[in-house]
């Protein structure tokens, strides 16, 4: 056999015999190798904080926490432009972009596509939306088409893969606070389209809670009841809640059920 020549497994019953890799093995060891470290997804924990990384994006080169400033932030990535899942999605998070404003956070979309496509991509958004002629686009889209943020943070789908084979970013949901730390993630598969009004509404509970010593319930929505942790005792309740605790019976006589009427949000 000469020197260079490829593995090759033809014949089950010889042992084969480990030659040099040719150019061409070489070149495909080198993809599969990327495309398998692409697929390593190290990903963030609930208290770390969200690297200040710099890109390229549809309101030009952004730096992260330079951007959020002291805002909240939520940070979301999509499989693909042009695609029909991803277009309602990010028509929705444009509807709702004043609502966001108004708690003070900026949206922030990402994907693996060109700075270019965006551009384009982000019309066909608003025309989608009926949003009337000559509308802006109210949040930037990240390039990530190197792949390298969705990589660093833990946003590609291994099971989504391009046309080369190559994993797509999945569709992560980064909830950020003024502090620059992860305060909440959500994942879903590509087939999943997001709920954006959810989205929303837990950046109502991560606010309340982040001035209140409170926990909010199933379901919960500004206004309505929320829980005394049970780390709190009884008597220090009294005076932290002074609209009052509502304790509810339960048959194993345990009070951990308690309620209070929603503080004010920012209160500290």
């Amino acid at each position: 056999m000469l020197a260079n020549q490829v593995l090759s497994y033809t014949l089950p019953h010889t042992k084969p015999h480990f030659q040099h890799a040719s150019d061409r093995q070489r070149e495909g060891e080198k993809e599969r190798g990327e495309k398998e470290r692409c697929c390593k997804m190290p990903g963030m924990l609930l208290g770390d904080i969200v690297p200040n990384f710099e890109a390229d994006s549809t309101f030009g080169r952004l730096k992260l926490h330079d951007y959020l400033g002291d805002s909240w932030g939520v940070l979301f990535s999509h499989p693909r432009d042009f695609t029909p899942v991803c277009t309602t999605e990010l028509g929705r998070a444009v509807q709702l972009s004043p609502e966001f404003s108004r708690r003070n956070v900026k949206l922030i979309a990402l994907s693996v596509d060109s700075l270019e496509d965006h551009h384009g991509w982000s019309k066909d958004i608003l025309a989608y939306n009926n949003a009337e002629a000559g509308s802006e686009f109210p949040f930037p889209i990240i390039a990530d088409d190197q792949r390298h943020l969705v990589e660093m943070l833990g946003m590609l789908d291994p099971e989504e893969k391009d046309q080369t084979g190559m994993p797509l970013s999945a569709r992560c949901v980064f909830v950020i606070g003024p502090d620059k730390k992860l305060k909440l993630s959500i994942l879903y598969p590509a087939t999943t389209g997001r709920n954006f009004d959810e989205i929303l509404r837990v950046v109502d509970s991560l606010q309340l809670t982040a001035h209140n010593r409170v926990a909010t319930p199933v379901d919960w929505r500004p206004g309505d009841s929320v829980m005394v942790p049970p780390s709190i005792p009884e008597q220090e309740a009294v005076t932290l809640f002074p609209a009052g605790v509502y304790t509810k019976d339960l048959p194993s006589g345990k009070k951990y059920l308690r309620y209070t009427p929603q503080p004010d949000p920012h209160q500290e």
